[in-house]
This record gives C-alpha cells, structure tokens and sequence, in this order.
C-alpha cells in the first residue's frame, strides 16, 4: 500500500487498493481450502486466480456501499483492525466466523480473551492493521459532492460487478460446483463472510417477534413421593470430546477415578452447538437443536425456572464466562474470582464450587435441591492451564496458546490431563453427594457442552458451523450417578445409555429427577425413563 500522503486520493482508489490488500495479505486460510479441494497441479491455477479476482470485485463493491464522504476511512480503518484479527483465527485455528461465533466473541469475558493473546496475532495486529490503518488514517482523500459520490459509487459497482459476472460465466464449470458443492469454503471468504455474519447476527438479534418472557409449565408441581428430599448436581462440562474420554474406550485410562464409580456413561451422546453460547441454553430450553433459535430461548422459561416455581430450590455455581442467560432468574453465584473461589492459583479451579455446598444444603430445610456446576473444564487453547500439577500425568505438554508451535502430540497431552483433572472433579462431587446419601435420594448428572478439535485436518478449538463440523466437536461425552436411595432401574438405564441421545433430552431428564408433573413434560425425553 504505497501512497502520497500529500497528493489527494479519490475514494475509489483507497478502496480498491484496500480490497487487493485484504486478499493478497488476508486470506490464506481461504486459499489454502480451495487449493485442497482444487489443487493447482491439477490444471486449477486460472480457477484459483478468477476466485481470487471475483473476491476482489466482492469485496470493492461491499466497501463502496459501506463508505461515503464521511465514513470512507473510519469503515476502512476499522475493517482492517479486525480483518487482520479475524486472519490471525482463520490462519492459525482455522475457525470460521458466522454468527454463532460473532455471539461467542460479544460473550466472552476478558480472562478467556487472555488465553488467546499471543506473539503472533500482536504481528498480525501490527503488520495487517495497525500499520496499513495509518496510512490511511494520513491520506488525503478527495471530497465529493453528494451527486458526483454517487456517480462514482454506481460506476465502480457496475465494473466490479460485470468483471465478476464475466469471470464466473467464463469458469462456469468450476464456479457451478463451487457454489453447489462446496459452501463450506465460502466460510472463509475475509471480509466478506465475517460482515456477512455481523448481518445476519444483527437481524437475528433485532428483528425478530420476540417480546416479554413467555412463561411455560405453569402447572408444573411435585407429586408426593416415597423417596426422600432430592439432592441432583448437574454438571456442564467445557470442550470435552466423547473419544478422548477414558471410559469410552480411549485408550488412555484419563477417568482413572469415574472408573470406579457405580456410573451409567452415555455413549453415543450429541451436542446441541458446537460452542457455549449456543449449547448451554439450547439444552436448557425446551425447543430442542432442530427448534432452537437465540432470540426466542432469551424470551421463554427454561427448566431451571420451571424447577424453581415446583419448589425446587435451584442454585447456579460458575466458574467458565456465565450462563448465557440459563441462570438470570435462579440464585447465582460467581466462582471466577478468589472472593468467592478459595481454591484459586494461576486460575480459580472447578472444585472450588464444592466448597460451601454444605452450608447452603444445610440452609435450605425444606424442597429438593438442583445445583448447577458449569465447570472451566477443557477450556482452550490453554489447556495446561485447566488442571493442577498433580494431573500432568501425559507429557510433554504445550505450554502455550500458540497450538501452531506445539506438536500434535504436546497438544493432546495437555488437553488429557484437563480430563484427568475433570474425573477428579466429578469424583468428588459425587463424594459430596455420598455424604449426604442418608437425608436424600442425590444424583449427578455430567455433560460437556461441546467437542474439541485438537487439529484434526487443521481444525483447531471448536465452534465450527455444525452441518459440516466434525464428529470431535458434536460428540461429547454424558455420565450419571445416583445414590443408593434414588429409585432407578440403573440396569435399563445402561442398556439405553448405549444408544443415540442427544442434549434435546436434558430438559426433560431433569424434570425427571424431581418427578416434577407438567403439560410440557415429554417422558420420552427423559432419559431416565427411556426404554420403559
């Protein structure tokens, strides 16, 4: 991008070289997948320059009608600062970004931010947009009367938009399983997915008939029962995948612990997103994936609330960003931060929100109780954070957020030992409930909200769109214990536990625990009874 910063630009200019900028320095990731799946040995490399031109004209004609008088270089400065951030991701994780990841990164809070800092996405900052921003940050740039801007808009959009059409038309047989065939590498089209997705995350967030909180299971109460008071821990697990867990048969024993419990492992269990902000409310809500929509899950009940007006006494403990929403009208209580958290070093850690379970058991006489732990758990890129030094059982490990740098290998191992340090958990929230065994019929119930990818085919963290996300991010790993006097036929359970069941099942399972009757209560759902 080389410049006079004192002879006047026309905007057209800028942008055009701004555009040619972004696909030359900004889509790698993009590249890389088209050259997968049309390898240029192969005869492709004209298909791949016309994709490279096309995208090019795209993006000329999305920045022309983004840009005025006024905005031109606000709108390009601030496209180039977060298409150099959304390159780094793209590069280096291969993530993509739609608009369940928009919501993800409005979400997240600034210790995970943190986790993801590293050397080389300050280079990409720098180099990508920190310094090209300057540059036109101190262009002069000629001012246009409001009908000659116009005439200009309208005469680069044209030629831009022919140049396109000419292109596909001339590479029709390329370009016809291009768009039809392969959808997925549209995904990392930068910039023009990502403002493609800010779109479409606006209009799902605003223009929607959603108003109000619309109540469901009113008639919701509990029947009278000969078991005694419940006492259930749910717990909601971070990026853990079915294959790297030790009771499905991976071949590292990483639940040594959870092993030698009376438990009931689901084996064959399915996420509803492949990211937080999605899975935690959806398999709170009662709509189930294929039902879920973000909007309307904020304006209904969940089951905690469903819970709560029965007369279950309902308790929230977090120690990951938030709920997402989940726990916004239960008693909640943050475990991030050392005043709550007395089991806190380089982070606060998941068995923390043990601490203290007593006392409110103790303060709360009368109803069942529900205690909802939303663990830290595999949390990355830093996964040799997510566990203590005693579970470095697997070494070497990767020390860093910078999963490029380490091997498949140091991954793994680090990503390992956080489930290690989760079966220890889990082991000892069912001690807990085991000394409560006698005064309650206690159970707990265990599921990741989500997989991992740990490089498989390139492909890093998790958050992948889910039609095309691999198995790693979707398959997650759901486990049960109950005590010795909680009425359940636990032989039937093992047999259905082997079968396909899906986060869909956890509103109404936990309507189950507490033998809640309600309208809305499916028994089909409910795994506890599935297979009767």
């Amino acid at each position: 991008m080389l410049f006079s910063f004192s002879k006047p630009m026309r905007s057209r200019t800028v942008i055009i070289a701004v555009s040619l900028f972004f696909i030359l320095f900004t889509n790698g990731a993009f590249f890389r997948h088209v050259t997968q799946v049309y390898p240029i040995h192969s005869g492709n490399f004209l298909f791949v320059i016309s994709l490279g031109i096309v995208l090019l004209c795209v993006t000329v004609i999305v920045l022309t009608l983004l840009s005025s008088r006024y905005t031109t270089k606000p709108v390009l400065i601030t496209m180039l600062i977060v298409t150099s951030m959304v390159a780094y991701f793209m590069d280096l994780y291969d993530v993509v970004i739609d608009s369940h990841m928009i919501q993800n990164l409005l979400e997240t809070n600034i210790k995970e931010s943190a986790d993801l800092l590293s050397f080389k996405q300050l280079l990409y900052f720098v180099f990508l947009g920190l310094i090209p921003s300057i540059i036109i940050y101190r262009l002069q740039i000629v001012p246009m009367r409001l009908k000659e801007s116009v005439i200009d808009k309208v005469k680069v959009i044209a030629i831009a938009l022919a140049t396109a059409l000419i292109i596909v038309f001339a590479f029709s047989k390329y370009y016809t399983s291009f768009f039809r065939e392969h959808k997925p590498l549209r995904y990392y089209a930068n910039p023009v997915y990502y403002l493609y997705s800010i779109g479409h995350y606006v209009q799902e967030t605003f223009s929607h008939p959603y108003s109000g909180l619309a109540v469901i299971g009113a008639d919701a109460k509990i029947l009278p029962s000969e078991q005694p008071r419940k006492l259930v821990v749910m717990v909601v697990g971070e990026a853990v995948r079915w294959d790297h867990f030790g009771l499905n048969g991976y071949e590292r024993d990483t639940t040594p612990q959870l092993r030698k419990e009376d438990v009931i492992n689901f084996t064959q269990f399915t996420s509803c997103g492949t990211e937080t902000a999605v899975s935690v409310p959806c398999m709170f809500s009662s709509f189930g994936r294929e039902g879920y929509e973000k909007e309307k899950a904020q304006h209904t009940e969940n089951v905690l609330d469903v819970l709560k007006r029965a007369g279950v006494n309902v308790l929230w403990r977090e120690n990951n960003s938030d709920s997402k929403g989940v726990a916004t009208r239960v008693a909640f209580e943050d475990y991030q931060k050392p005043s709550t958290n007395t089991m806190c070093d380089e982070e606060c850690r998941d068995e923390g929100m043990i601490v203290g379970l007593q006392e409110y058991i103790e303060a709360h006489p009368k109803g069942d109780i529900l205690i909802v732990l939303h663990q830290m758990g595999n949390h990355g890129p830093a996964y040799y954070k997510r566990y203590t030094k005693g579970y470095e059982k697997y070494t070497p490990v990767c020390k860093t957020n910078q999963l490029e740098q380490c091997s498949k290998e140091e991954i793994t191992n680090a990503y390992d030992n956080s489930i290690m340090y989760t079966d220890a958990f889990l082991t000892k929230v069912i001690a807990f409930l085991k000394n409560n065994d006698e005064k309650f019929a206690t159970g707990m119930f265990y599921v990741s909200d989500h997989g991992e990818s740990l490089g498989e085919n390139g492909l890093y963290l998790h958050g992948f769109p889910y039609n095309i996300a691999p198995e790693a991010q979707k398959h997650v790993p759901a486990v049960m214990w109950f005590g010795k006097q909680f009425k359940i036929d636990k032989a039937r359970m093992a047999t259905s536990a082997k079968e396909p069941q899906s986060q869909d099942s956890l509103f109404h399972t936990l309507l189950g625990y507490m033998e809640v009757n309600t309208s809305i209560y499916q028994p089909k759902l409910d795994l506890l009874h599935v297979g009767r």
